[in-house]
C-alpha cells in the first residue's frame, strides 16, 4: 500500500525523478490560467509571447523595479507584521517551480504571507490568478522558512495601494499542486492541450494565428 506521501506523486513527477529536472515558473501557472495552450506555445516550441511590448506589463516591471524605494512601514502595524523579506527568490524541489514574491510577511501569529504588488486598481473582487498566485506563494514559503501560510496579500497600487487579504484553504494548495503538475505535463510530453473556453482572450492573443 501506498503512504500519503507517494500517492501524491504523479507519473510526471515520477519521470522527472529518472530524468532532467524540470522547473516551471508562477508566471507560467498564470499563463496556464488564461490559455493552457500558451505553455505549449512558450515552452515545446520555444515561440515567445514579445510581452515587453504590452503596457501594463511595462509599467508592472516599472513597479516592482521602483518598489523597495517606497516607505510602506504602514504594513507592519496595519497586518501585524514582525518583519518581512523584500524580493525572495524560491525554488521548491518537491514540487518543481520557482517564483520571486515582492514581499514575504512574517505576522504575530507566527504564520507567514505573501505580499504581492499590482498595477491595477482594486474592482472588489479577487481575480482567480491573484488567488493562485498567492497559494504558489504559500506553497514556496512554507517549504523554504517551514511555517504556515493560510492567507496571502495584493496591493493594488493604482486604488491608492489598497491592500487585500486572501486566505489560502486546502483546495486552493490542491489545486495549485494539480495545475503545477498539469503544466509540467505539457512540457514533459509536449502534448497540445485544450484551449481557454472564454473566446474573448483570442481577440488579442499574442498566438491567434498559429492556434488551431
Amino acid at each position: 500500500m501506498k503512504t500519503e506521501s507517494e500517492a501524491e506523486i504523479s507519473p510526471v513527477e515520477e519521470e522527472m525523478e529518472e530524468g532532467e529536472e524540470v522547473f516551471i515558473t508562477v508566471s507560467d501557472a498564470l499563463e496556464y490560467l488564461f490559455c493552457p495552450r500558451f505553455i505549449f506555445f512558450m515552452h515545446c516550441l520555444g515561440i515567445a509571447q514579445r510581452e515587453e511590448r504590452r503596457y501594463k506589463v511595462l509599467k508592472g516591471r516599472e513597479l516592482h523595479e521602483s518598489r523597495e524605494k517606497v516607505n510602506r512601514d504602514y504594513v507592519r502595524k496595519r497586518l501585524n507584521c514582525t518583519r518581512k523579506e523584500i524580493s525572495v527568490y524560491l525554488t521548491s524541489r518537491k514540487y518543481h517551480f520557482k517564483g520571486e514574491v515582492d514581499e514575504v510577511l512574517f505576522l504575530e501569529d507566527e504564520t507567514a504571507a505573501p505580499m504581492d504588488y499590482k498595477f491595477a486598481e482594486w474592482k472588489n473582487t479577487v481575480y482567480r490568478t491573484h488567488k493562485y498566485q498567492a497559494a504558489l506563494y504559500g506553497l514556496l514559503i512554507m517549504e523554504h522558512y517551514g511555517v504556515d501560510v493560510n492567507r496571502g496579500f495584493v496591493c493594488y497600487t493604482r486604488s491608492n495601494h489598497h491592500v487585500e487579504e486572501i486566505k489560502i484553504r486546502d483546495k486552493d494548495y490542491m489545486k495549485a499542486r494539480q495545475m503545477v503538475r498539469e503544466i509540467l505535463m505539457i512540457i514533459q510530453r509536449g502534448y497540445y492541450p485544450e484551449g481557454t473556453k472564454q473566446k474573448a482572450r483570442c481577440v488579442d492573443c499574442t498566438y491567434r494565428n498559429i492556434c488551431v
